[in-house]
């Protein structure tokens, strides 16, 4: 009996299980092999502690280019072209590696520059030219400084537009205070809620990407849904982890879409976007 016939009777026996032990084993080693391998790299090479950051697998930027072209109804190849734009801007690249070398939290952070799905937040806001842009959660302020950067180059384009940006922390957003792109954001600091009701003019995209809980990521929804201009973009960055979104676009007469993204070389498994219109 050859070796395969042979395996092919083993696997129609009891002891089929024990026989692809081995097989199922080495198939387990190689993954974690290679998850332990990126895992220590980045322990060592970055500083980072929580919202990481990381390039896209080429697959997962194409899957991105196609979620936002679906969303804001855009040919594909423009998104493209906005993703290009945007990682092909030196200003700003140098910007957010000097005020990164030059803070307090360096420490804390990483001097290269790495979008991840933020290039999916430049193009949708590049698509749908918006007059005002709330966003809830700054860290840092590289998202804060991704959507301005969209903002300015739609207000070259006849399309001006602003960035209001919500957060707790009084330390947040020091990526964005620097001119150009400080010019077009207004820097709020207080709880989102209290702040999302006190808005004084229409929101075209809202993006949720403050506390994470369900609990908050419903008030924040629900508390903005006043203050939408029609045909308003509601943005998570919540959506790997709970159907908030989903639920409230199903509940006001919405369509929705997610994309998860896929890191490349990093262990984070990655976040994703979650999209309402």
């Amino acid at each position: 009996m050859d070796a395969t016939k042979l395996r092919r009777a083993i696997a129609r026996t009891p002891l089929a299980p024990v026989a692809a032990f081995p097989k199922r084993l080495a198939k387990v080693a190689r993954y974690d092999s290679r998850v332990l391998g990126t895992s220590a790299r980045w322990l060592f090479t970055s500083r980072e502690h929580h919202n990481y950051t990381y390039d896209l697998t080429k697959l997962s930027r194409q899957h991105l280019a196609w979620f936002v072209s679906v969303a804001c109804d855009v040919p594909v190849g423009q998104v493209r072209g906005w993703f290009a734009e945007l990682e092909a801007d030196e200003t700003l690249r140098g910007h957010i590696e000097a005020a990164t070398a030059a803070s307090a939290r360096r420490g804390l952070a990483d001097r290269q520059v790495r979008y991840a799905r933020r290039i999916g937040w430049y193009a949708m806001v590049r698509a749908r030219r918006p007059a005002h842009v709330v966003e809830t959660g700054v860290d840092k302020g590289l998202g804060s400084c991704v959507l301005a950067a969209a903002l300015l180059r739609n207000t070259a384009e006849g399309h001006p537009g602003r960035l209001t940006s919500l957060d707790i922390n009084p330390e947040a957003g020091y990526l964005a205070r620097a001119t150009p792109w400080a010019d077009v954001v207004d820097l709020v600091i207080g709880d989102s809620i209290a702040s999302i009701r006190a808005l004084d003019r229409p929101v075209d995209i809202f993006l949720h990407d403050s506390d994470h809980s369900r609990g908050h990521e419903k008030r924040e929804f629900d508390a903005v849904e006043a203050k939408l201009a029609p045909g308003a973009l509601l943005l998570t960055d919540n959506v790997t982890i709970t159907n908030v979104l989903a639920e409230h676009a199903e509940r006001t007469g919405r369509r929705f879409l997610a994309y998860r993204e896929t890191p490349a070389g990093h262990w984070y498994p990655g976040d994703g976007i979650g999209v309402a219109w």
